[in-house]
């Protein structure tokens, strides 16, 4: 049976129609170290945040915390790009006043404090072109040791009397960031 032509351009339409939607979007693979975000209040349904961290979430997969955040280097918190930390209002970390805003979070690990840095470069990838000079405010904290470990680099708020602290663990590491309002 022959189609008529009308009819085979038709089908010959479809076909290259479908044949090149399928195939026109090239979406890439699941990320190692997906990107999550961690914000204060943690109720979904408060939309009015006071706090927010976005970042990656890399896993140890047997190695050492101390190759992928080595102790005395700045630390992009996280994977993947430099973690992205938004205050909704004016807040302080240790005595130094910071101004709502976004800015990038890092962390330098030691071996009995961590040193936590807002710096007003955003949208930067990993620690590489971090500058000092750029630094808002900067505080040591104290490193705990728990006795469960994290497979997955882990961030949550919690709310204190006198602000919010920023909870970080990885491994057996645990360190706590305060905000005061």
């Amino acid at each position: 049976m022959k189609l008529p032509v009308y009819l085979s351009i038709i089908c010959l339409m479809i076909a290259t129609t479908l044949s090149s939607t399928t195939h026109a979007q090239n979406f890439s693979k699941l990320d190692k170290s997906p990107m999550d975000v961690a914000a204060f209040p943690i109720d979904y349904k408060d939309s009015n945040k006071r706090i927010k961290i976005t970042y990656s979430r890399p896993q140890l997969k047997g190695r050492p915390l101390s190759k992928l955040a080595p102790e005395g280097k700045v630390w992009r918190t996280g994977a993947n790009e430099a973690a992205e930390l938004t205050l909704y209002s004016d807040m302080t970390l240790g005595e130094t006043p910071v101004k709502a805003g976004t800015y990038t979070f890092y962390l330098i690990p030691g071996t009995k404090e961590w040193t936590a840095i807002i710096n007003t470069d955003t949208n930067v990838w990993g620690a590489y072109f971090y500058n000092e000079k750029k630094d808002v405010a900067r505080l040591k904290v104290p490193l705990k040791t728990a006795n469960e470990s994290l497979e997955a680099f882990s961030i949550v708020f919690t709310e204190t009397d006198k602000g919010i602290d920023m909870h970080l663990g990885w491994g057996n590491a645990r360190i706590a960031v305060p905000f005061k309002k």
